[in-house]
């Protein structure tokens, strides 16, 4: 990468090296991900578990901007268990989303790539490894076996278009064989009526501007489980919402999830839906997982320190404090990384091996794992 001024910015000349770079990168990634009739031995493979949904293995997705790499996953491991909702948790710009749009393949391409690892998706008869899942076979996954909420529902609903029209679409493309359409009207109303829509009629026939951020919120999760998929993606499906229609549209996801007996990856910066939703958490910092384990693994006995800081900056019912905590610094720059341990900057918990490498991975039990020296004298790193 070209050095850049104390100022922090780059000239033109080092803007255009890197962009030259990257061109070349991305020209090379996409030249491969373009290929047609690809043999379908290239990207099926086998689970670890088999009882996992998906799991995500090494996973590095990079984004190539003209200031340099961005390694917004940078070596993610974690699985979805078939059945169970596994919480994805931490900051903003932390990596989460990008995890999950890798999954979808939605990353914007050429600059956004997945450069390596895997993303092994189980769909009962066939496991396919998503990394290398080329774009035909991936338009018959994305919205049949694999859906996703967005985080924000006025985006991602078109404008101009009635809510039937939206829903009926995605039935059409991914659900519509051998359907007349009176039948997908029915599915369409149907669908509304899960999500506990109760004018579903007149909502069939309404725009999205004309319906409440938490009607519009559920209008999404009728789209995304149109199809029954296996794994559902949500992205910070209630963060637009009051308190009231959060827990309503928690209540509705758990119980969709149930019902289709579908494996839910929740996104989300706020802990408490994290407490009520999840069986599993992920804590990301940074582009990496820094610990993991059940729930009760984490909110029982948080280790590493920034779980323990994300812990102390939520409020407690019936506790009394002057102010909340909050975890001092800021996130390292994404483009030049350290090779130390990303939240050492931060960390008031440091001992002296934490002027190593990057630590390695710890089991403190059987489901509960951590990134962090504290815990190198305990356990063996793996």
């Amino acid at each position: 990468m070209a050095k850049k001024h104390p100022e922090g910015y780059l000239t033109a000349k080092e803007a255009r090296k890197i962009s030259k770079a990257n061109r070349k990168i991305t020209n090379e990634l996409e030249k491969k991900r373009k290929r047609k009739n690809v043999p379908e031995s290239e990207y099926v493979t086998e689970m670890k578990n088999p009882e996992n949904a998906v799991e995500f293995d090494d996973l590095h997705t990079y984004f190539f901007t003209d200031a340099g790499t961005v390694k917004s996953v940078d070596g993610v491991s974690f699985e979805v268990p078939i059945g169970k909702t596994v919480g994805v948790v931490g900051e903003s710009g932390c990596g989460k989303s990008v995890t999950s749009l890798s999954l979808m393949q939605l990353l914007q391409r050429p600059h956004g790539q997945i450069l390596s690892g895997a993303i092994r998706l189980n769909l009962g008869d066939k496991v396919y490894d998503i990394a290398k899942t080329p774009q035909e076979a991936m338009q018959k996954i994305r919205g049949n076996q694999v859906s996703m909420i967005f985080q924000e529902p006025m985006t991602s609903l078109n404008p101009v278009f009635r809510i039937g029209e939206q829903i009926e679409e995605v039935i059409e493309l991914h659900d519509g064989e051998g359907k007349t359409k009176e039948d997908i009207k029915a599915r369409c109303i149907e669908l509304l009526e899960q999500v506990g829509i109760a004018n579903s009629e007149g909502v069939y026939n309404m725009y999205p501007h004309e319906l409440s951020g938490g009607m519009r919120q559920r209008i999404v999760i009728a789209m995304a489980l149109a199809c029954n998929p296996k794994v559902i993606i949500a992205d910070e499906p209630t963060t637009a919402l009051d308190v009231t229609i959060q827990a309503q549209i928690l209540d509705l996801l758990r119980n969709l999830k149930d019902k289709i007996n579908s494996s839910i990856m929740l996104i989300t910066h706020d802990l408490g839906v994290i407490a009520e939703m999840a069986d599993y958490v992920v804590v990301m910092y940074a582009g990496r997982v820094v610990e993991k384990g059940t729930a009760e693994d984490i909110f029982e006995h948080p280790s590493h320190p920034y779980t323990i800081g994300l812990m102390a900056s939520k409020p407690v019912v019936g506790k009394q404090v002057d102010e909340l905590y909050s975890i001092p610094g800021k996130v390292p720059n994404p483009i030049n990384m350290p090779n130390y341990c990303y939240f050492k900057d931060r960390c008031d918990k440091c001992i002296e091996a934490c002027n190593g490498e990057y630590p390695c991975e710890i089991s403190l039990s059987e489901t509960h794992k951590v990134s962090c020296y504290r815990y190198y004298d305990q356990k063996e790193g793996k």
